[in-house]
């Protein structure tokens, strides 16, 4: 199965760990964006916004590490807009008071407690 996974760069060990166990078990990561810099000039905005632009088209299923910024939302509703099957993991409960509405559309599974868990509960392993 082909897999996106969103987050903040502030997670960026975490999306490694979760893309080595899934690549492990014969899953192909669509694209790694834990390998750029920070971008901060519009050719390279663009040029790794087109790549995560079509990685999210690219995948079967789309997953979105908490705590995520803008980029990743945007991701969130480029999924959402393509059907995608979207999983959101957070460490700890989504507080419904600060979370996007987006979280609780239909077909939208949400997890907290730990990453390896929530692996196995998506069912990839």
């Amino acid at each position: 199965m082909k897999f996106y996974i969103a987050s903040s760069f502030a997670n960026k060990q975490l999306v490694r760990y979760m893309s080595q166990k899934l690549i492990l078990k014969k899953h192909t990561q669509t694209y790694d964006w834990t390998k750029n810099q920070r971008a901060v000039t519009d050719v390279l905005l663009h040029s790794i916004g087109t790549l995560e632009k079509q990685a999210v088209a690219d995948c079967d299923i789309f997953l979105l590490l908490l705590p995520a910024g803008k980029g990743s939302h945007t991701e969130l509703g480029i999924a959402l807009a393509l059907g995608k099957k979207v999983h959101i993991y957070s460490p700890e409960n989504i507080d419904p008071a600060t979370a996007s509405a987006f979280y609780y559309l239909e077909g939208v599974e949400r997890f907290n407690g730990m990453i390896d868990d929530f692996i196995e509960t998506i069912g990839l392993v």
